[in-house]
């Protein structure tokens, strides 16, 4: 099986979805580095965007050739032309943002920032609101367009893999925090580890339950707990799935030599496949990977490696809004939908009630308690 079979691009809407307009709330690194480069890549048509900083958001949408600039988002949002929203703002803000969005009856879609608001309860008011005013919600967990992560479910779609077995994400990297998360008293489980739990529920469908356990990051000095994370998640047919969410990576910023990467394995009854994610290497363009092995077929006892050139970091941030586009144009919920995302947040939930209580805590715990 080769790269150009494997099914890790994601579809893109037709002409007339391409031509949608979007509004594009914030103007910050995440818009302007990653959503917005992708879009102008894919066809898209961004044609207004605000900001708290208007000087920011002229900037950025001279850089990306957009043609109207707005000093809040309630004046973006009374444009006619936009149709679809994009919300890039901090978690704490989103409610108040998709709040105002429902009153506006033009207003088709929204894709809107993972984490969808602080914890489960504002997700699902969030969700609530957009399904109340018949807009269409999808959520930005881009993860799942990373394009060794697509590769892999294609194998697992196409059975190379056989029954799955065990799964693991190595984390070992420093992120740029940013300056809300120090108001929120959270760190590494909503902001990097919610990517991995949104994968493995991706690949492999809904836990039963999770276990962790958190200790704070040496080099993050505001108050927090979730720093370096680590967790279990069972499933009722015996599948486990576990990540190591390390933002410490060791003393790489005080001297030491620097060991930084994420690396992820899926071992299944008949196959196995790992690979690289390319993120910690921005803004240097380095793809993520994926190698694969089976016992079957007249590839079985070699290692096959597809590669592509595409990152996740801008490319892959082309798929969540492509998948909004198509949601619309199609009359159906997004893969990455509003509802879909809520087990995603009451994961979360359960990895700092679980890490909180030291013990293990159902999914259902969450979201029969909400």
């Amino acid at each position: 099986m080769s790269a150009i079979a494997l099914d890790y691009l994601p579809r893109l809407p037709s002409d007339a979805g391409q031509k949608v307009g979007i509004g594009c709330i914030g103007a910050g690194f995440i818009m302007a580095d990653c959503h917005l480069v992708a879009y102008r890549q894919a066809g898209f048509n961004p044609v207004a965007i605000s900001s708290r900083d208007p000087e920011r958001a002229k900037a950025v949408a001279k850089r990306h050739d957009i043609a109207k600039t707005y000093a809040s988002y309630s004046e973006l949002l009374d444009d006619p032309q936009v149709e679809v929203v994009d919300i890039a703002v901090p978690p704490d803000i989103q409610r108040e943002v998709v709040r105002e969005v429902v009153k506006h009856k033009q207003i088709r879609g929204v894709l809107a920032q993972k984490p969808l608001g602080v914890n489960y309860a504002q997700a699902k008011e969030i969700v609530a609101l957009c399904r109340d005013a018949g807009i269409t919600l999808a959520v930005n967990q881009n993860m799942r367009f990373d394009q060794s992560i697509r590769g892999c479910k294609s194998l697992l779609e196409r059975d190379v893999l056989g029954e799955p077995v065990l799964a693991t994400i190595d984390m070992r990297a420093i992120p740029h925090w940013m300056p809300w998360q120090q108001r929120q008293g959270w760190v590494t489980l909503r902001i990097m580890s919610i990517h991995h739990l949104d994968t493995f529920r991706y690949l492999f469908g809904d836990p039963e339950r999770i276990y962790a356990s958190v200790r704070p990051d040496p080099r993050t000095t505001f108050p927090h707990e979730d720093g370096i994370c680590l967790y279990i998640l069972e499933y009722a047919n015996g599948f486990r799935a576990a990540s190591w969410d390390d933002v410490w990576a060791g003393p790489a910023k005080e001297g030491a030599a620097a060991d930084i990467g994420i690396r992820w394995r899926v071992e299944g009854t008949i196959g196995m496949a790992h690979g690289t994610i390319g993120w910690p290497s921005y803004p240097e363009r380095t793809p993520s990977t994926l190698d694969y092995t089976t016992s079957h077929g007249p590839d079985a006892g070699r290692w096959i490696s597809p590669r592509w050139d595409e990152v996740w970091f801008p490319d892959a941030f082309v798929g969540p809004m492509a998948e909004l586009l198509l949601a619309l144009e199609e009359h159906r919920e997004p893969s990455i939908g509003g509802e879909d995302n809520l087990k995603t947040m009451a994961l979360v939930d359960a990895a700092y009630l679980s890490a909180a209580e030291h013990r293990a805590v159902t999914l259902d715990e969450i979201l029969d308690d909400a």
